[in-house]
């Protein structure tokens, strides 16, 4: 009987073993899925707002209006410093999977001014003043991208408007003030930086040229004015893409 018993428990577990052994090799192994992390696109509209400082050598003419005058006048170079801020908007185009192009416009109010002054032995004093109130570019944007990091060289059109003054003191006083709004030209290069799939953020260096501005100093100098307008710009800049 003992035996009986213990060739049946053998049996029953021989066979138990079997047909666990069958379930387990119906089973497919399935791994668990990896996520594929997104790829960057920079393809899209955006806009944002920027802020900087600007700076260079500005340099101008002054021209006596009576040729009897000895000399035709004389010129002075000066330091322009200042801060200036704004916006930008624009469009990027991705393609060639890595090349992206575009064109973007910004505007801002500035501070970059330039200031000479003189003191005479004979008590006259005179000061003169450059000073870009607003500027503005409209250029186009040519990068490569590795996933979320853009790198680009960028030029085109500037645009802004430019005051020249000043004032003398002596015997007697007197001061001029004029300023146009003028084109030229800007190109540089920058580098931008996907924070997220919406959010950019760039740091971007322009050389800005807006050609000369002159201004008629009248009766009180006996001449004009001129000055060569260009400077350059460090800026970062935050954008949001659509």
């Amino acid at each position: 009987m003992m035996k009986f018993i213990l060739r049946s428990a053998t049996m029953a577990s021989v066979l138990a073993l079997g047909v666990a052994g069958a379930q387990a090799a119906d089973l497919t192994y399935e791994p668990a899925p990896v996520a594929v992390p997104e790829v960057f696109n920079w393809t899209g509209f955006y806009i944002g707002v920027h802020g900087g400082i600007g700076g260079g050598n500005i340099d101008s003419q002054f021209r006596y209006y009576d040729p009897e005058v000895p000399g035709d006048g004389y010129n002075f170079s000066d330091n322009a410093f200042g801060a200036f801020g704004g916006v930008q908007a624009g469009y990027n185009w991705q393609f060639n999977t890595n090349w992206v192009v575009g064109l973007e416009t910004d505007f801002a109010a500035s501070g970059i001014e330039a200031k000479h002054s003189v003191d005479y032995s004979d008590g006259y004093s005179e000061s003169n003043e450059t000073k870009v109130d607003w500027f503005g570019t409209i250029r186009g944007r040519l990068g490569y991208a590795w996933d979320n990091v853009l790198f680009y060289g960028t030029g085109g059109a500037a645009y802004g408007k430019v005051k020249v003054s000043g004032s003398y003191d002596g015997d007697g006083s007197g001061s001029y003030s004029d300023s146009d709004t003028n084109w030229g030209w800007t190109a540089g290069a920058g580098v931008e930086y996907g924070i997220t799939k919406n959010v950019t953020l760039k740091a971007e260096y322009l050389y800005v040229d807006l050609g000369s501005v002159t201004a008629d100093a009248g009766d009180d100098f006996g001449g004009s004015f001129k000055s060569d307008v260009a400077f350059h710009t460090l800026k970062a800049g935050l954008n949001y893409k659509f």
